[in-house]
This record gives structure tokens, C-alpha cells and sequence, in this order.
């Protein structure tokens, strides 16, 4: 998510907990000592307008499923209006999934599992489960861990259905307290992985499963966390530190080649990295396409290289198209 800005948490604490009561065409340019390319993503529809309770709208969260659907939440809709959209991005076509009246759901993925799909809900730091279809919620995880209540940014599986959540808390109070929480398939089984980070954001786990990207958002920063210790190593270090300037790291994901596709919360622009931390490219809107200001996540079609990013700002919600370096794989899916 976001990387809510002031505005941002202010529509946040009116939405009732924290409150919430009260990312075409290539050309090569500089960057760094190395060129990288830029790749220009093409408008595919517009899914949403800014909602007249909440003064903005924030697409988040896309997933692909079974059906090949294409999955996004809508982090500040209120009430009544659909905070969880399926998308056919063949047919340009989008029907509200879900509903409520309380959740602020920042992500979405499907476990491979129980098929189901789960939510992040930062406004209750809890974690939410649907039916393929929307029908049948169900509060997964739901409490403190180690005393203190999440606030539940992205989430990510493991192959056994095992999850794995970027938990944001202290970042209303700009203090270093965020960490990665793993969760047992059945609810149960809760373990702090990693704290003392700094806004956690995005989190997607490597091809092989031995470790996680996570991103930190108020201090512009990829790290890894080795979760399947391999001989030699040791634990979280700061993978790459991302030039942003006014733009801050947001949801992550990953393609078959391991490739790192970084969304910008400030700008409506990704950058991607090797798994060694070389910028390879940055993923950009056109400058003529005004009134957006984040793209924070994307998701590669499985099997396919067609990417959709989901940008958002004054405008409205939107997905962009743009041709990924390498094939969608589970982790393309951003948390």
C-alpha cells in the first residue's frame, strides 16, 4: 500500500481504525554508471473514480486467478462502494467482488492452499478470507502478536499456504517498529520473522522460496530475508536502496527470471532490479497522462509477459499495460 501520506491517513482514520474512526515502447537512457530502459506503459481502463466520502481512491492488491481474472482492492472506497473489484482485461470489463462496511483491505492474494482469497485489512490488523467469488468472509488472523495489534500492509504465500505479512505498525508515528509476521496455514502458529523496519511495505518472496524482498517504505530500501538458510549466510540485509527522491518503495513483485519489479508510491513509475540489485528498467506512465500519482503494484500474467500495473491519484484508479522483462510466475502477483 501507499504509503499514506497525510491526506492518506486522514481518509484512513475516517474510515474507522488507526485510525480509521477518527505500474510499450523502449528507449535507453542513463542510470547510475549503467544504462537501463525506460518502458512506457500504455492506459489499458479506468476502474475507478475518487469517492466524495474519502477524497480519493487507491487501487492495490492485483491478483490473477484460476479463471484468469484479474482481482484488485480499492483501498479507501467506503462503505457500499466495491472494495473489491474483479477485472477482464480481455474484454476491458470490472464487477464489484466484495463489499463491507469497516475493512480498509490494502492487498490480495489466493492461497495455494484452500484456493481461497485473503485480505489485508489495515484499518483492524487483520487478515480476511473470501471465496473465489466474494461470497462466504471469514476473519483469518485476528489479535495482537507480541503484544501489540498489526497493521497489515501486503501479504505473501509460501507453497505450503503458510503466510506472510509486511506489518506496517509504527508508521503513523514515523517510528522504526514494522516487521514480518508469519502466520500458520491454519490461523494458528504466529511468528515474529524480522522487526525494527522502517514502514514495512511490499513483500514477495524469491523464485526458489529461500527468502523474501520486503520493502521499507519511509526509508527507501529493499531488503531480503533469508528464510531458507542456505550455508555461508545470515540473516535480513539491505538488498538495494532505491532512488526515489520524493517517491517512496511500495508493493514488490517478482518474475520468472527473479527479476525485482518495485512500485513508486509519488510517482507513477516502477523500477525493476536483477536479483543482485542492477536497475534494469523503469516502468513509466506517459507525461502527457496527468492527475496520477502512484503506481503501487502490478501483476505479470502467468505464463505470459503482459504485465497490468495499477496506478491511481486524482484522476482516478487505472490499469496500465506494459510487456515485463520475463513470464508471470505465482510471485509476479504483487502482495
Amino acid at each position: 500500500m501507499r504509503r499514506l501520506r497525510n491526506r492518506s491517513l486522514a481518509v484512513l482514520a475516517a474510515l474507522g481504525a488507526l485510525a480509521l474512526t477518527g505500474c510499450g515502447s523502449d528507449r535507453y537512457t542513463p542510470g547510475g554508471t549503467a544504462a537501463h530502459r525506460t518502458v512506457i506503459a500504455h492506459q489499458l481502463m479506468r476502474l475507478t473514480a475518487v469517492h466524495e466520502e474519502t477524497g480519493m481512491t487507491l487501487l492495490e492488491g492485483p491478483v490473477f486467478g484460476e479463471d484468469g481474472g484479474l482481482t484488485v482492492v480499492d483501498v479507501t472506497a467506503p462503505a457500499g462502494e466495491p472494495k473489491v473489484l474483479r477485472v477482464d482485461v480481455r474484454k476491458k470489463t470490472v464487477r464489484k467482488v466484495f463489499t463491507d462496511d469497516r475493512g480498509a483491505y490494502t492487498s490480495a492474494q489466493f492461497s495455494p492452499y484452500d484456493g481461497r482469497l485473503y485480505l489485508s485489512d489495515f484499518a483492524h490488523g487483520e487478515i480476511v478470507s473470501l471465496a473465489p467469488d466474494g461470497s462466504d468472509r471469514r476473519t483469518f488472523f485476528t489479535g495482537e502478536v507480541d503484544g501489540a495489534r498489526m497493521r497489515p500492509d501486503d501479504i505473501a504465500f509460501d507453497r505450503d499456504g503458510n503466510l506472510y505479512v509486511s506489518d506496517s505498525l509504527g508508521l503513523s508515528e514515523g517510528e522504526k517498529r514494522g516487521r514480518v509476521v508469519r502466520v500458520g496455514r491454519d490461523g494458528e502458529d504466529v511468528t515474529v520473522l524480522a522487526d525494527g523496519l522502517a514502514a514495512t511495505n511490499g513483500i514477495s518472496f524469491d523464485v526458489d522460496y529461500r527468502g523474501l524482498w520486503i520493502s521499507e517504505l519511509t526509508e527507501n530500501r529493499i531488503s531480503y530475508l533469508p528464510v531458507v538458510q542456505r550455508a555461508g549466510t545470515t540473516g535480513r540485509h539491505t538488498a538495494v536502496r532505491v532512488d526515489g527522491g520524493i517517491a517512496q518503495t511500495d508493493s514488490i513483485a517478482v518474475d520468472a527470471d527473479g527479476n525485482l519489479y518495485q512500485a513508486l508510491h509519488g510517482r507513477p513509475a516502477m523500477a525493476v532490479y536483477d536479483r543482485y540489485g542492477e536497475r534494469l528498467a523503469t516502468v513509466e506512465v506517459p507525461a502527457r497522462a496527468g492527475g496520477l500519482e502512484s503506481a503501487t503494484n502490478v501483476a505479470i500474467t502467468p505464463g505470459g509477459t503482459r504485465a497490468y500495473m495499477t496506478v491511481s491519484g486524482p484522476a482516478g484508479g487505472y490499469l496500465y499495460t506494459f510487456d515485463a522483462l520475463a513470464e508471470g510466475i505465482r510471485q509476479s502477483n504483487g502482495g
